[in-house]
């Protein structure tokens, strides 16, 4: 979910480039879900929240993620290695994961607002401790929705990033582009399915829509690739402000129940992937490079530490 730094020349960019403009955009998302996240607590009905469809931020991020990865690694990979690959992701991402499970023990063991660590003892803790470094899905909290991760739930989207970092080192960097065009439509049609089931596309997190986390992360992780190998990029003079501004709108969007089986999936199957290759293409005036690197930053420990703060002071 972060940017990786570029290391190939390919075809298509010739030049080691770095797209600053997309590391403002991920900060900005990032905010975006802090926001989210501390609406809920405030006002737990979305319709009533300003900012409802934050929670398709993370759909950006896999589609930014999967940009990213194809730019830094289709023509290294193989000389590179799995393994070094692997440690590569793990050294970059895993970190921050174990430090937001520290927090959120801490936060859980002394929150003063709930007695669920009396309700679920020290051994279970213990487990729910260990599956957070570890990332290992263990969806036990009833109270809290059956959270995959209840010490920091937003690693839920960590996890699935991993799984489709393993599944680009060992498949999808073979595949040639017609293979992922049919791959993304399938997942383009399942993720209309799951909008219409749930009733939108914030799903994935509890375990009760484990599925829907899947299919999430596997149409807008295909999608960036497919921006980047198809040569997707929209040259413009719009500049950080505009995009970043598209971007919000999107987050936005105001919550119906009886619209968002239809919003949300064409904002992320089209929108999503729109901006990415606007932003990549985009040029960044100087006065604002600071500014996105300063958001690309703080974008990753901000996603991944934030939560745990909000639960022990509500």
């Amino acid at each position: 979910m972060e940017l990786a730094e570029p290391v190939v020349s390919t075809p298509i960019l010739k030049t080691k480039q770095h797209f600053e403009i997309l590391d403002g955009l991920r900060g900005i998302a990032a905010i975006a879900v802090v926001i989210f996240h501390f609406m809920e607590f405030v006002v737990p009905d979305y319709s009533k929240s300003f900012i409802a469809h934050a929670y398709l931020a993370v759909d950006f991020f896999f589609c930014l993620s999967g940009f990213v990865i194809a730019y830094a690694y289709d023509n290294k990979l193989k000389g590179l290695g799995n393994k070094s690959f692997f440690k590569l992701r793990l050294i970059r991402l895993h970190p921050l994961v174990v430090i937001g499970s520290v927090i959120g023990l801490l936060a859980f063991v002394f929150d003063p607002f709930s007695n669920l660590y009396a309700t679920y003892g020290a051994g279970q803790t213990l487990l729910m401790f260990l599956s957070s470094c570890l990332l290992i899905p263990y969806p036990i909290v009833h109270e809290r929705y059956f959270n995959l991760f209840h010490l920091n739930p937003p690693t839920w989207s960590l996890f699935w990033e991993y799984v489709a970092n393993i599944v680009y080192a060992l498949v999808l960097v073979k595949l040639r582009n017609k293979m992922l065009w049919l791959l993304t439509a399938i997942a383009a049609g399942l993720l209309g399915y799951e909008a219409l089931k749930a009733g939108y596309l914030g799903v994935g997190w509890g375990g009760d829509s484990f599925g829907g986390g899947a299919i999430r992360v596997s149409f807008s992780f295909l999608a960036g690739i497919l921006v980047f190998r198809s040569n997707w990029i929209i040259k413009s003079r719009l500049g950080f402000l505009v995009i970043g501004l598209l971007l919000l709108i999107a987050f936005l969007v105001p919550f119906s129940d009886k619209a968002n089986h239809i919003t949300d999936p064409l904002i992320v199957i089209f929108y999503f992937p729109f901006l990415v290759a606007l932003g990549a293409g985009a040029g960044l005036h100087t006065r604002f490079a600071k500014l996105c690197k300063f958001l690309g930053d703080i974008s990753y420990p901000l996603y991944v530490i934030h939560y745990p703060f909000f639960c022990g002071c509500f």
